[in-house]
């Protein structure tokens, strides 16, 4: 698949970024303080910002782990994606959503790096979109006890990786939090 056409837009997806989600996350008040700034950019540049939540067993619709970080407020008219997959398309609303918007390029943010984010980048750029992870505005819990390297390193490495992906007539790559421009071109 090569890129969207007539999707001229870019738009700022924040991934699982719920109390329950990020309550023990590794560098946890940096990230969330991160996602915040880009928020901010984002509509001060008029994109786009969609907020994705995970509904599960332990993340029940309405409960307290379900909401989003206390710091972060999605304002009104900004779209709500509920997902029950690590990849936030799957069987969502959000490729309807985003080429109603005209979007054709995602910067994202939000938590587990492991998981949910890596999913939707993956599910994102297959699906031929353009797509860049802010390499300081994502985040995971320390799941080393179970075998995985700590979590400074899962999200390096997850940086180091997205910056050299590749797609046929798409691109990837990371930006810091401070290097983040939204424009909204049509």
């Amino acid at each position: 698949m090569s890129k969207l056409e007539n999707r001229p837009n870019t738009a700022l997806l924040v991934v699982d970024v719920q109390t329950g989600v990020v309550a023990k996350a590794h560098a946890r008040d940096e990230v969330v303080a991160n996602i915040a700034s880009l928020v901010e950019t984002a509509r001060r540049g008029g994109a786009p910002v969609i907020w994705v939540q995970h509904v599960s067993d332990e993340l029940p619709r309405g409960s307290e782990a379900w909401k989003i970080a206390p710091e972060l407020s999605p304002a009104g008219g900004e779209p709500l994606v509920e997902k029950s997959y690590g990849d936030a398309f799957e069987e969502t609303s959000l490729e309807s959503l985003l080429a109603d918007l005209r979007v054709g390029s995602l910067v994202v943010a939000g938590a587990q790096t492991d998981a949910c984010i890596r999913a939707t980048l993956h599910g994102a750029l297959v699906r031929g979109y353009d797509v860049t992870l802010v390499s300081d505005a994502h985040t995971t819990d320390d799941m080393s006890k179970w075998g995985a390297p700590p979590p400074g390193q899962v999200i390096a490495h997850t940086n180091l990786y997205w910056k050299y992906e590749t797609a046929p007539g798409r691109t990837a790559g990371t930006v810091k939090t401070k290097n983040v421009e939204f424009a909204r071109r049509g």
